[in-house]
């Protein structure tokens, strides 16, 4: 049996989408940093929101950004019900002793767009921890390609657990490793 190749798009299809890519992040990054900034959300900001209003108050810099998106060099890019999308580059500091990037960052990045899909679906008053990830990866990722996309799609949200999968893509939509997610949704203690 032989397997059916997907056509690669052409160059500039490919320099046209990271550009796109790079002003979409710049655009939100500017918005993020003139805004709240990094830091960790006090419960009082989260209260009363449900989990989408939440993330797209963190994408218009009224909520702060996770500290660990400086640290990696990725972010949160799009949100919408039951998917959200984040963006990284893969730099120097992350590789491993061989030269690739570490898997390690390849997991954080699919984790988070994992988590942040489940979190547009979390009503008021609702919590979710990641009780398992799965990562495959696909093939080796160097700092030359740019930029990449993990894109997290919920499968299920119920009201005890919640399935979800994302794919973790370069401009010319190379995939480079796939993640698939379970999570514990929960009450969460009211704010005081």
């Amino acid at each position: 049996m032989t397997a059916l190749a997907s056509p690669q798009p052409a160059a500039e299809d490919t320099a046209t989408t990271l550009a796109d890519w790079i002003a979409q992040e710049d655009i939100v990054r500017a918005r993020m940093e003139a805004g709240a900034g990094p830091g960790v959300a006090r419960p009082e900001q989260w209260a009363g929101k449900t989990g989408l209003e939440q993330l797209q108050e963190m994408l218009d810099g009224r909520l702060p950004y996770p500290p660990i998106a400086r640290t990696l060099d990725f972010g949160l890019i799009e949100v919408g019900l039951g998917r959200a999308v984040f963006q990284g580059a893969p730099r120097h500091e992350h590789l491993n002793p061989m030269g690739g990037v570490h898997g390690g960052w390849f997991a954080t990045l699919l984790d988070s767009a994992l988590g942040c899909a489940v979190h547009t679906m979390v009503p008021v008053g609702r919590g979710y921890t990641t009780a398992d990830l799965g990562v495959k990866y696909v093939r080796g990722l160097s700092p030359k390609v740019g930029r990449v996309r993990a894109e997290g799609k919920v499968l299920h949200c119920g009201k005890q657990l919640a399935t979800a999968e994302a794919r973790l893509v370069g401009p010319d939509g190379t995939l480079f490793a796939h993640a698939t997610t379970t999570c514990l949704v929960f009450d969460l203690p009211p704010v005081r």
